[in-house]
């Protein structure tokens, strides 16, 4: 089974001027090369701001662009986890391990959809 984790970052709490601190890149690091030896991560990858991408849209079959920036929200996708698990308490387990790495300090959800198909 293969599973998306959308992480997502309550952006409110975070500092305009914020970056990851050394503790965490660290236990990241732990955490993700345990993944990959377990053979559950099949990528991941932070994304880049809402405001340097685009929206499209198809309504009555025309297709629009916009570019950011967009309307702020407190909702944004930071980014992603590919998970393949044998069960779905398994992806649950994981993501509860990379949520806890983030420390108390952090508010965020990460939003866990299994892929259609497999």
């Amino acid at each position: 089974m293969r599973y998306l984790l959308l992480i997502r970052p309550d952006i409110e709490d975070l500092p305009a001027d914020w970056s990851p601190d050394p503790r965490l890149e660290e236990e990241m690091g732990h955490l993700l090369e345990e993944m990959t030896k377990a053979g559950v991560l099949l990528d991941t990858a932070g994304l880049r701001p809402p405001e340097e991408g685009a929206v499209l849209r198809l309504a009555a079959g025309d297709v629009t662009v916009v570019d950011g920036p967009f309307t702020e929200s407190k909702e944004m996708v930071g980014g992603y986890c590919l998970l393949q698990t044998r069960t779905r308490d398994e992806a649950v387990e994981w993501g509860t391990r990379f949520l806890r790495i983030h420390g108390p300090e952090w508010t965020m959800a990460l939003e866990l959809r299994e892929l259609d198909g497999e």
